[in-house]
């Protein structure tokens, strides 16, 4: 009998480790320390603020390892800690206001690696450092915008259906509509009934005073937080990924929190200045007839309000919401005929019917786009929460050209404020505001700490391992560690190729785990080749038997494993997920480097031969 593997079988064997070696280099250049520079509203970073960076570093006796500008961020690379410190106070205070600038860690891998994709494993937040943040939902602000915007569907609603009523408003109790009799009262509360299934009608009428107030119901309402939570959760992790902050973490706690992680980010300022950008955006009419100056001084009409412009000054716009933020589902900055800045907006259906009924009516008017921001105020309410500061101002006015629909343009901007003004939109809007309940910052040097305990750990365990195979299997032993350290250069490999894998410490211990049973797998086959020689088979045929008889016995036991670690996976948080990700890629390539690796190796060195007795 001969053990032989075919030519191209042993080829796939040294293709897929070297595959996996060549992806697991980028982790060992480590990260370099590094200032990130971010444009702010209406600024920009170009080329110019890149050299202005460097020269100015360079004249400060900071040497400037690497310097990148890349989708209008500047990456500057510097030697230490030291350094970066230093060079993030020179850089804030030349720039100014205009810019952020945070620190950083960015990876060591040389241009021509990363040229051929290769790049490091991502480090969780234990490994990496990085800033930590419990954030709680104003659920009661969600609330109050529901009943806003079911006040302003009802009036619409009953002049449409020609049901006269003496005023509505959002009260204490409910949305209140007062009637002048009791007949219109029923009219419009059957017909208000019709419409709003997920709303509960009171009759609240007193002497004259005609009332109906009208609540959510238990099932609507809880239906309105959930809602909040999921959209806030999403327009958080859109605002993170866009602004490139890398593997960030944004998952719901309990009914009303949300926790953000941002690894690699170790300055809180710029951590919170990423979370505050979370704003909304609306879009109110122009009050053509109102005195600007008379409104600035306190005498405004009333449906009107005064806001300031972005760039300074006062406008006046009518309150009513033409439309929110809710419904962008695009936004990407453009140029029009004449080579000037836009932002070409694509809205959802709903958002298009909407917008189409308010603009028939105000072609040639102005239509003013309101950014609204809510900032941690540093106080406290009573009841101990964060109190907030909600900040309004207008980005933009533009005349409306014509019936807008789901796809229109806000023009009149600058280049740099358009482009962020489309970053804002894609990202979406909060339905509700936001506040920061607890935060952590980790330390790269604590992240360091756990790496270097996690990597003790993996090589004692490995170097016990490596020892009891090498005495007790002697020949095989050293094959068998061999395969090990492919299988460890495997994981650390496909862990780097996977997009969204990220390394925490219990995925360190998944790795130390997979050592474990990637040499179970070999005691197996070892044994079962022991055992068919003692029942005096030929050497070729122990190898043969053993190898094929152990399989189904260690596939058996590999998958039970992988659907455990799946099911971690799937229902599982943070460091959990960590663990499983990493336990999964150590199981498929324990199974290659134990079964087929090894096979090759044996079948290399003894397949084909007269072999009256082997070194087991």
């Amino acid at each position: 009998m001969l053990n032989k593997y075919p030519m191209w079988k042993n080829l796939m064997v040294m293709i897929f480790i070297a595959v996996g070696a060549f992806y697991a280099i980028p982790n060992l250049f480590g990260e370099d320390h590094a200032v990130q520079v971010v444009a702010t509203r209406g600024a920009e970073v170009t080329a110019s603020t890149q050299s202005a960076v460097n020269d100015l570093l360079v004249n400060q006796g900071i040497a400037v390892k690497r310097s990148e500008l890349e989708d209008g961020q500047l990456l500057v690379r510097v030697n230490n800690g030291e350094d970066q410190l230093l060079a993030k106070e020179v850089i804030a205070d030349a720039l100014g206001d205009k810019f952020t600038v945070a620190l950083n860690l960015a990876p060591a891998t040389p241009e021509w690696l990363e040229s051929m994709g290769g790049s490091p494993m991502k480090l969780g937040l234990d490994l990496r450092g990085g800033v930590h943040f419990l954030m709680e939902v104003d659920m009661g602000e969600a609330v109050r915008k529901m009943t806003e915007a079911k006040v302003a569907d009802y009036r619409t609603d009953l002049r449409a259906e020609k049901i006269r009523y003496a005023g509505i408003r959002n009260g204490a109790k409910g949305i209140e509509i007062k009637f002048r009799d009791a007949e219109t009262l029923a009219n419009a509360e059957r017909f208000l009934k019709s419409r709003s299934n997920d709303m509960v009608f009171t009759d609240r009428s007193t002497g004259s005073d005609y009332f109906l107030i009208a609540n959510p119901s238990d099932v609507y309402l809880k239906q309105i937080k959930e809602d909040a939570l999921q959209q806030n959760i999403t327009t958080l992790r859109n605002r993170v990924n866009e602004l490139g902050v890398a593997e960030p973490v944004v998952q719901r706690q309990g009914a009303e929190r949300i926790i953000v992680e941002l690894p690699g980010v170790q300055d809180t300022a710029r951590a919170k200045e990423i979370l505050s950008a979370t704003a909304s955006i609306e879009f109110h009419m122009v009050d053509q007839n109102a005195d600007v100056q008379a409104a600035a001084s306190g005498r405004v009409p009333a449906g009107s309000k005064v806001y300031q412009r972005r760039e300074g000054g006062p406008v006046v716009l009518k309150k009513a919401v033409m439309l929110t933020g809710t419904h962008i589902q695009g936004a990407q900055p453009s140029f029009d005929e004449f080579s000037r800045p836009q932002v070409s907006i694509n809205l959802d259906s709903k958002g298009g019917s909407i917008f189409s009924n308010v603009t028939k009516d105000n072609i040639g008017k102005p239509m003013a786009t309101l950014f609204i921001e809510y900032k941690d105020t540093g106080d406290k309410n009573d009841d101990g929460s964060v109190k907030m500061k909600k900040i309004e101002e207008v980005i933009s006015v533009a005349t409306i050209q014509a019936r807008l629909g789901r796809n229109f343009v806000i023009t009149g901007l600058g280049h740099a404020e358009s482009q962020n003004l489309a970053l804002l939109l894609r990202a979406g809007a909060l339905i509700a505001p936001v506040y920061i309940v607890e935060e952590r910052t980790i330390g790269p040097s604590l992240g360091q700490e756990n790496i270097e305990n996690g990597m003790q750990a993996m090589i004692w365990g490995m170097a016990v391992v490596l020892l009891f195979m090498l005495v007790y299997y002697r020949g095989f032993g050293l094959i068998a560690n061999l395969a090990l350290t492919a299988n460890l250069v495997m994981v650390v490999g496909v862990m780097s190729m996977i997009p969204g894998a990220v390394l925490t410490l219990p995925g360190i211990a998944g790795m130390v785990l997979t050592v474990g049973m990637a040499v179970d797998g070999n005691v197996l086959i070892y044994e079962r080749i022991r055992e068919e020689l003692r029942n005096g088979r030929s050497v070729q045929q122990a190898i043969h038997e053993g190898y094929g008889n152990a399989f189904s016995t260690i596939a058996d036991a590999n998958i039970t494993t992988f659907m455990t670690a799946l099911i971690l996976f799937a229902v599982g948080t943070g460091a959990v997920k960590g663990f499983a990700v990493t336990l999964m890629i150590g199981i498929a390539t324990s199974m290659f480097t134990a079964i087929v690796g090894t096979r090759s190796i044996v079948n290399a060195i003894w397949g084909g031969k007269r072999v009256k007795k082997l070194s087991i």
